[in-house]
């Protein structure tokens, strides 16, 4: 059974994404924030890292990206970002000619199949 982080300061967002990995099959783990995400990643390490922009700062699930980037132990853990930044006044801080440690994004709301597909993908 594949280890999925989910790491989000939203905790509905949590809850509902839990719910729908777990119905699946999936074991599912939580992080609030980015510094808890990056201590869990380092300790549990998850088949793969559902992780959100925009927590205690606005690119904090930037900054982790980066931070397990650069650690050969977690580099090759694929990460999802999720986001509702296009659809707020942070969308102009998000980098576009930069390189991100991420194998696929995906924007808030997220329908439950779209999800999961996307999460079987990234698994494989």
């Amino acid at each position: 059974m594949a280890r999925i982080l989910v790491v989000d300061d939203d905790p509905d967002f949590v809850e509902a994404t839990r719910l729908v990995l777990e119905k699946a099959g999936y074991e599912v783990l939580s992080a609030a924030d980015g510094d808890a995400g990056l201590r869990m990643v380092r300790a549990e390490k998850p088949d793969l890292v559902i992780l959100d922009v925009i927590m205690k700062t606005v690119l904090d699930g930037l900054y982790v990206s980066q931070e397990l980037a650069n650690d050969p132990d977690c580099n090759p853990i694929p990460i999802l970002m999720v986001t509702s930044i296009a659809n707020s006044d942070y969308a102009a801080l998000f980098p576009t000619d930069e390189y991100i440690h991420i194998r696929g994004f995906i924007s808030k709301p997220i329908a439950p199949a779209a999800l999961l597909e996307r999460v079987a993908a990234l698994l494989k």
